[in-house]
């Protein structure tokens, strides 16, 4: 499927929230396949190895392993790509800039403690490699640097002066300041959800499974994928994913019973293709093709994660690679509490196939012409449960 931006999915002016959100999603979306390969790779290592079938020291698994978690390592590097396609900067200075901020020299100074500084500030100790906040920032103002210099310097030393200037004034601020207002950033975000989970985890499944959905339509899905990186990186695994399983099922479950329900074949049509694609995780189709037009099969749909998700929150389910919940990433959640996480991924997907059988929707009637007539409340046809 092809992912929309915010941009794309919004018309018309945006305010500064929007536009970070706007900002987050571009600078993931061309990746997040990529994303979901390495995390997918990752559970099933860990799977296999589980199950004696591979062994950490065998070269089948180094080899696999340096693919999955390589991919997280340079993480920046990635994000430094997209992110200057986004915020129009030079994509091999932003590539380069990421780099530096994950040189295994200064990523092995900062694990054995070693004090660093800069023209005599101190350097805080940050862990750049899987990092998300501070190359974002860097390469925002790499935009702003470059701006003045593409416009003054002589074209015949522009090409190599550019970079080098851009760098010596962008690489020192982001250690100086983006690494650790980044780091910070992080362990705010993190440290808020913690405590919502910590003080009650079925809350924090029923809130979550509630409002995940919903987010996705906004797009503002993307500014959880920091924090979900950062745990796997710091604590090694994620709750925050498997609470959003049930809600994606919810969507499929939800499209199944709008398929049985219209006799719209076009509807009819979509329904059933989106229920399919939201059991593989993607929820797209559904949301803009099938439940939010209708309406009533989003709330049956919230609904339906909402339950699901607190369900979730009674087990100590979670996710030891970054891979969006579905039925073709359940090696991810392998481990404690997957079997209460499966359970709960079933019955979102029953209670929103249910739930949308029950309160129904209401269908606008297509007019003469095959257009969708929705001038009044009268052009609307209720289906009763089958």
């Amino acid at each position: 499927m092809t992912y929309m931006s915010t941009t794309e999915k919004r018309s018309g002016g945006q305010n500064l929230f929007d536009r970070v959100m706007d900002i987050i999603s571009g600078i993931f979306i061309p990746i997040v396949n990529v994303i979901m390969a390495a995390g997918l790779l990752k559970g099933i290592l860990m799977l296999l190895v589980n199950a004696n079938l591979l062994q950490q020291t065998d070269g089948a698994y180094q080899m696999l392993y340096a693919i999955s978690d390589g991919f997280f390592h340079f993480l920046p590097v990635f994000l430094a790509f997209t992110a200057s396609k986004k915020l129009k900067a030079d994509t091999f200075t932003s590539v380069m800039l990421a780099a530096a901020l994950v040189y295994p020299d200064i990523t092995a100074l900062f694990k054995n403690g070693t004090q660093m500084d800069l023209f005599g500030i101190p350097i805080r100790e940050v862990t750049y490699p899987s990092s998300v906040i501070p190359i974002i920032m860097a390469v925002g103002l790499q935009h702003y640097v470059e701006r003045p210099l593409e416009k003054y310097l002589p074209n015949a030393i522009k090409g190599f002066l550019k970079p080098m200037i851009t760098l010596t004034v962008v690489t020192p601020i982001t250690f100086l300041v983006f690494g650790p207002l980044g780091s910070m950033i992080g362990e705010a975000l993190a440290g808020v959800y913690a405590l919502l989970y910590n003080l009650s985890p079925v809350a924090a499944g029923v809130i979550f499974g509630l409002i995940w959905q919903p987010m996705v339509v906004f797009g503002l899905q993307w500014g959880l994928v920091p924090v979900i990186i950062d745990n796997i990186s710091t604590l090694g695994m994620d709750s925050i994913l498997p609470l959003l399983g049930p809600a994606v099922m919810g969507q499929a479950g939800a499209a199944l019973a709008v398929s049985i329900l219209t006799k719209d074949k076009e509807l009819k049509s979509i329904s059933m293709s989106g229920s399919i694609t939201a059991i593989l995780g993607i929820t797209e189709p559904v949301l803009y093709g099938v439940t939010v037009p209708l309406k009533r099969p989003m709330i049956a749909a919230c609904i339906a994660g909402a339950i699901g998700g607190g369900i979730v929150g009674t087990s100590s389910a979670s996710a030891v690679s970054f891979a969006f919940p579905s039925m073709v990433t359940l090696v991810v959640y392998f481990g404690e509490g997957f079997w209460t996480f499966l359970i709960a991924m079933v019955i979102g997907f029953i209670l929103g196939f249910v739930l949308t059988l029950i309160i129904r929707f209401e269908e606008p009637v297509k007019s003469q012409a095959g257009d969708i007539s929705q001038d009044n409340a009268s052009n609307t046809v209720s289906y009763d449960c089958l």
